[in-house]
């Protein structure tokens, strides 16, 4: 398999997408955040001194779609469509955040997605540190996507189209 963004001397550079169709482009992508289930309890009652933990989250991980290239070298800037951060508490310890970005572009938002979706998550440790240092960000992953050259792709275990 050839990486992408490496030349033939194994020097980075970032991909021409110039070539490439535009198309209707989505990914979608999720991170988990485990605590102590006193920190889901203090979340969910609104008890945190920091403010909305999940909404903070939310604004937190679309703000981070927006400035993936900013983050992550090569990455181009895309102009996205519309970028939407779910949080959802899962008792008794344990939050996921679903991330969705949308383009219609040449090149693909999967990091935009997962870009989203852990700075959501970081977001959150950050906002409840002070109770739970021991919190674990989980599972950072890609569910899927759709759009482009290389078509769909769907994790096994995720049923979901990105377009949704």
């Amino acid at each position: 398999m050839e990486l992408t963004h490496l030349d033939d001397e194994g020097q980075a550079l970032m991909v021409d997408v110039g070539g490439k169709d535009v198309t209707e482009r989505a990914a979608v992508a999720e991170a988990q955040v485990k605590m102590k289930p006193e920190t889901l309890e203090l979340i969910l009652a609104g008890n945190m001194k920091k403010g909305d933990v999940f909404a903070s989250a939310r604004i937190a991980g679309i703000m981070a779609a927006k400035r993936t290239p900013d983050l992550i070298p090569l990455c181009h800037p895309i102009p996205l469509t519309s970028a939407a951060v779910e949080v959802t508490p899962l008792p008794p310890d344990t939050v996921k955040i679903t991330a969705t970005v949308k383009c219609r572009y040449t090149t693909g938002v999967e990091m935009e997605a997962l870009t989203a979706a852990s700075v959501a998550a970081l977001t959150i440790y950050d906002m409840c540190k002070a109770v739970d240092r021991g919190m674990e960000i989980l599972h950072v992953r890609l569910l899927s996507k759709s759009g482009g050259r290389s078509g769909e792709y769907y994790r096994p275990e995720t049923e979901q189209p990105a377009s949704d």
